[in-house]
């Protein structure tokens, strides 16, 4: 905590001194981190993380990161709301306003992770997961997009995880919460492009409460929150215009993830049912072509009308028409 108060101290007002954020769950691991390196850059920051536990003077995990930032000259406040509360991202936003009267960076952050295989796992535990990590987020977004479409700007980082793009066995709740981030991550940002407001998703790796026992330890050094949380800061930035884009870092690298759809192949002109021999030969051939991406799934749509009348090898589709219903 010592080196990170003296690097805020030193840095002083940064390239974002002035503006407003808020992060969910910025109390420990991550979302210390990410509220430590706004801070060093001059942000101004409401500290969100729910008290369950507090020391002997009554003070939590948001209470204790605002003191790290406010002992070396930054500003910031502590807010107390359950990600789980349907009311929690309108308090959050409301005690930005309240304070400095803007909002220019929301980070979705708070999360909890119940390990349990589906079959097994209780279904008020799973719900939980969701309710937090999904649902946590899209409040948090929803009370934050109104504030920043209204001023014509704003940066949203979602922290999703990998699990949500790959799937991950035992958890199964915590997968389906981030790949839900994924989407929504996706949605926000061509909704609100028009209207200057970017939103990104992060996929950290880094050790945390969650991930602590389960890190091998020849990983854990490289592991260490602080390295993830220049890139939040980047995509934080005025001056950054990524939008829409999945950003896996972690362990002081960084990559660029998406979700593809790969060449498109013609099925049996006959209609009959495919045989499983049929459906593995077709999707053979459809991997053999090349990956797209697409932003929305209106394009993705398009794309593939277009060329649905194709019966020769993946991508040799018809011309696209000019209008796709």
């Amino acid at each position: 905590m010592a080196e990170a108060a003296g690097a805020l101290e030193a840095a002083g007002a940064g390239r974002l001194a002035g503006q407003v954020a808020v992060v969910s769950g910025g109390g420990r691991g991550l979302g210390r981190s990410f509220c430590l390196a706004l801070a060093r850059q001059g942000v101004r920051v409401v500290v969100n993380n729910r008290n369950r536990v507090v020391d002997a003077d009554g003070r939590g995990p948001a209470d204790h990161v605002v003191a790290e930032i406010t002992a070396v000259g930054g500003e910031a406040v502590a807010d107390y709301a359950d990600a789980a509360d349907p009311d929690s991202g309108r308090a959050m936003v409301a005690t930005a306003l309240a304070r400095w009267g803007r909002l220019d960076i929301c980070v979705a952050n708070a999360a909890i992770g119940t390990p349990g295989m589906f079959h097994t796992q209780d279904a008020s535990a799973f719900d939980e997961v969701l309710d937090i990590n999904l649902r946590g987020g899209v409040r948090l977004a929803r009370s934050a997009v109104a504030v920043m479409r209204a001023a014509g700007y704003g940066r949203i980082i979602l922290v999703g995880s990998t699990g949500g793009l790959h799937g991950d066995v035992g958890l199964a709740a915590y997968a389906t919460s981030k790949g839900g981030l994924l989407a929504f991550g996706r949605t926000l940002a061509a909704e609100g492009a028009p209207r200057g407001v970017l939103t990104n998703v992060l996929l950290p790796y880094a050790l945390t409460q969650m991930t602590g026992g389960a890190m091998p330890p020849g990983a854990r050094p490289l592991m260490d929150p602080d390295l993830v949380a220049p890139v939040l800061t980047g995509l934080a930035s005025p001056q950054c215009q990524l939008n829409g884009e999945y950003l896996v870092t972690g362990g002081g690298v960084l990559r660029r993830a998406s979700v593809v759809e790969w060449g498109t192949v013609a099925l049996p002109a006959d209609g009959a049912p495919l045989t499983a021999a049929q459906l593995e030969d077709l999707l053979s051939r459809s991997g053999q072509g090349k990956p797209q991406e697409f932003r929305v799934a209106a394009d993705a749509f398009a794309d593939l009308i277009g060329g649905a009348g194709a019966d020769g090898p993946p991508d040799e589709a018809a011309e696209k028409p000019e209008t796709a219903g």
